[in-house]
């Protein structure tokens, strides 16, 4: 058994496309409309991926607060907020923090549609 992907409803797809892989780096794997007219595009890496679901005649309000958050592993905090401030300027919850007694570094930003994404680097 293994995790395969997260559904999230989004405001915007061509934003989320611009932040996920544009700017954040993650591959868009691959994408399909629905009978209904909604749009499923799968973001992600190697093991699981977020399910972005769209409606062009309608998102419903998105209510990103009811999600901690999700997190994605970097090879740098630094770089990759550093990247993400300079393409889309996201909201930045929490600045690149050394976690010493775990071995990382992370940050918290938020994507178009107010969900925080932890991004994670282990370090050696």
């Amino acid at each position: 058994m293994d995790v395969i992907h997260t559904a999230l409803l989004v405001s915007d797809i061509e934003r989320t496309r611009e932040f996920y892989v544009d700017a954040l780096g993650l591959t868009e794997n691959w994408s399909f409309t629905g009978d209904d007219g909604v749009e499923n595009v799968y973001i992600g890496g190697d093991n699981a991926e977020f399910q972005f679901k769209y409606d062009p005649e309608g998102s419903p309000d998105i209510d990103s607060g009811t999600m901690a958050h999700v997190a994605v592993s970097v090879e740098s905090t630094d770089e990759t907020v550093e990247r993400l401030v300079e393409r889309v300027d996201p909201p930045i919850q929490r600045p690149p923090t050394t976690m010493d007694d775990l071995g990382l570094r992370v940050a918290f930003v938020e994507d178009p549609d107010g969900y925080v994404v932890e991004l994670v680097e282990e370090l050696e």
